[in-house]
């Protein structure tokens, strides 16, 4: 809970996730003063490993503290938005809508969903001059206090920390603000997962050495060209700019995209006809470059053709050459019927030729680095314009068909897709276009800042207040689109809802103040955080995500919370009797109930009862040697 979060912030420093890697994994590279040993760190890797010397990185100022930043947990609450969840559309949508600061909810979402999002696409701030950025955080660090921790001079510490606090937008505060919430995004990623990063050319360079450090250089899939169909900068006297980027990379450097479906004028390639359907076809031999035997040798082989002659792979100006494919896969064509002999001349000779046939059915298309194909900047402002009653309640959305091709490349129907910058909600309005198009399942979660609008704009006018609500608007409506376009759909246009929040001055005070080791010791209770925010931050810090709920227990008037490997007890023990302890036992003894941990908010119950029930457990246990049930108290 809070209390524990703030004493362990207390001792983050920057690397400590990586030094708790490398002593999981190698214990013997460090000393008994926890000191690290490189030269203990080589003598431990295979032999013929290479560990470089060379000086490299990418360093800015501010570089550690984000670092250290990623070392950090949120002290926020999860709050469910009550009403909103109970809708029917709503509770049981597996989609997900969180109002708050993206490093807190980052923060919360590697608890329950490292390693399980198939798809990241991000639209960050820019960083033009003109975009509204500016770096401000809400920690409050001494200069001694960040010097210590960073092992800095506190002249440097106080550098960082005019940075942070003066709302700077200088390139090292915009890498300071993203670092780590990058770093969280790669651990949210599954291991074939991809992340997109809309930018232009004011951060395109550093965001890309900064991503080569996070993702690695390796797993860099591409950057893709975006026309977006309006030229800026026509003023400054350099070139101007039609175009914006996408980075892309992948958590594994193997990983190959989905294929797009061929255009009309793709299909015309596809002339031939035989009883299999429509198909193109390639010679067998390899052209272009990495085409001599030499390059390939296993490429290089005879072949019999109709007159039962044999056939090596020889270029038009006479060098050996090769084959496109090894022999057991030219043999494997030709199993298929997939190889087309023609009579072409070559040196001034009339010789039968092998082909490659490509059949159109079920045919796919890379996708290419250049996308000028898609609807522009003014189309996706008119596509939320269109939503809203003709309002322009927000600037410069990304066009659906933007989200779709990505959508298109990087999913499969099941996957979980995050936008945390998700401003007007494009990613969530094309995702469940996609799916009601394909009936796919995929789900997502978004996160949006409550940026304020500003007063003289159309959505202040319109009753916006936030950004967010923007969001979340847009979705409802782009839903009610989806449902009308498609009323056979019965997939889910719903979401749940939470917003994210830092616990009240009094509460907070009232924890400091806190004894556990008195009877009445604080008048702190869980109606000070909120019964349901308690529970939800402890469902997602538990694993358990943002869309499964717990199950209500009955114990002798007391009522907990059951989820998996959990029993909560939240409440206050004003109604915890003899009878509710009895009762419990009663469950472990009697049902299939068999929760390994008993989570307890601290400040619920004093310490008669938290020794009572500890002394059942241990009667308990007793009785039953496999029984294993552990008593967690969280303040």
């Amino acid at each position: 809970m809070v209390k524990n979060i703030i004493a362990k912030n207390e001792e983050a420093f920057a690397g400590m996730k990586e030094i708790e890697v490398l002593k999981e994994y190698f214990p013997q590279c460090f000393t008994i003063d926890g000191e690290f040993d490189i030269e203990k760190f080589r003598a431990s890797l295979p032999e013929g490993t290479k560990v470089s010397d060379e000086v490299t990185g990418f360093n800015f100022l501010g570089k550690n503290y984000a670092r250290m930043l990623t070392n950090m947990d949120t002290t926020t609450l999860i709050r469910p938005d009550v009403e909103h969840n109970a809708k029917p559309e709503n509770k049981d949508s597996k989609n997900v809508y969180i109002s708050g600061d993206n490093l807190d909810a980052l923060q919360h979402l590697v608890k329950s969903y490292a390693g399980k999002v198939k798809v990241i696409y991000i639209d960050p701030p820019y960083n033009t001059g003109s975009d509204g950025f500016v770096y401000n955080d809400k920690f409050s660090f001494t200069p001694e206090e960040l010097a210590k921790r960073l092992d800095i001079t506190p002249e440097r510490a106080s550098r960082i920390l005019s940075m942070t606090k003066r709302g700077s937008a200088s390139h090292a505060a915009w890498l300071t603000f993203m670092l780590p919430r990058l770093s969280f995004a790669r651990d949210l990623l599954t291991k074939d997962g991809v992340i997109f990063i809309s930018i232009d050319d004011n951060e395109q360079a550093n965001l890309k050495s900064l991503c080569d450090e996070i993702f690695g250089e390796e797993c860099f899939m591409g950057n893709v060209v975006r026309a977006t169909g309006q030229t800026t900068g026509q003023d400054s006297g350099g070139l101007g700019t039609s175009f914006d980027y996408i980075l892309v990379y992948s958590k594994n450097e193997d990983y190959e995209l989905n294929g797009l479906e061929l255009t009309e004028k793709d299909k015309k390639r596809f002339q031939e006809e035989d009883d299999n359907g429509f198909y193109a076809y390639d010679q067998l031999r390899k052209t272009g470059s990495n085409d001599k035997r030499e390059d390939r040798p296993n490429l290089y082989y005879g072949i019999t053709d109709p007159d039962g002659n044999i056939l090596y792979p020889t270029a038009t100006a006479g060098y050996d050459s090769c084959w496109r494919v090894e022999k057991a896969s030219y043999e494997n064509l030709v199993k298929n019927d997939m190889i087309l002999w023609k009579r072409t001349t070559r040196n001034d000779k009339e010789v039968w030729w092998p082909y490659v046939k490509y059949y159109l059915e079920g045919r796919t298309k890379r996708p290419s680095p250049l996308w000028n194909d898609l609807e522009g900047n003014k189309k996706a402002a008119r596509e939320v314009r269109d939503l809203f009653d003709g309002k322009k309640v927000f600037s410069f959305p990304k066009p659906v068909d933007l989200l779709d091709r990505i959508i298109t490349i990087a999913t499969d129907k099941n996957s979980l897709i995050v936008d945390f910058f998700g401003g007007s909600s494009t990613t969530a309005h094309a995702l469940m276009k996609k799916n009601a198009v394909d009936n796919g399942c995929r789900t997502f979660i978004l996160i949006q800042l409550q940026e304020p609008c500003k007063e003289d704009s159309e959505a202040f006018k319109a009753n916006y207040r936030t950004i967010d609500q923007i969001g979340m608007e847009r979705i409802k409506r782009a839903a009610k689109k989806i449902k009308d376009e498609n009323p056979l759909f019965a997939g889910d246009l719903g979401f749940k809802h939470y917003v994210l929040e830092e616990p009240k001055e009094d509460a907070l005070l009232k924890m400091e103040q806190f004894d556990p080791t008195r009877e009445f010791f604080t008048t702190l209770t869980a109606d000070d955080f909120g019964v349901d925010s308690v529970l939800r931050t402890w469902l997602v810090a538990d694993g358990y995500g943002l869309t499964e709920d717990a199950e209500e227990v009955n114990l002798d008037g007391y009522t907990a919370y059951y989820k998996g490997n959990h029993l909560y007890m939240i409440n206050p023990d004003d109604n915890f009797t003899a009878g509710s302890i009895a009762a419990l036992m009663d469950k472990y003894n009697g049902e299939v109930f068999s929760p390994q941990n008993i989570v307890i908010f601290g400040y619920s119950f004093g310490f008669t009862h938290r020794e009572e029930l500890q002394k059942n457990l241990r009667a308990l246990k007793d009785g039953n040697k496999s029984l294993t049930v552990n008593i967690d108290i969280r303040y």
